[in-house]
């Protein structure tokens, strides 16, 4: 039982760091788009998705720090 709880919350890491990765290739055209083309939509879109990126990206660090401390 006791392993398995284990198991999914490293699973549970992983997927916030696959969050991470699918996040930036979802945002990738608009990077291009706003940056190349000047289109303003595009650079909202970004600027939302370099939030959501900064929350899971703190949120990963806390888990990291809380288990490296706990080693």
């Amino acid at each position: 039982m006791i392993l398995n709880i284990i198991y999914l919350l490293k699973k549970k890491r992983m997927e916030k760091f696959k969050a991470v990765k699918e996040l930036v290739a979802s945002v990738e055209n608009d990077v291009a788009n706003f940056y190349e083309k000047g289109n303003k939509a595009a650079g909202t879109r970004l600027r939302n998705a370099m939030q959501q990126l900064k929350v899971i990206a703190t949120d990963i660090r806390k888990e990291v720090t809380e288990k490296k401390n706990n080693q």
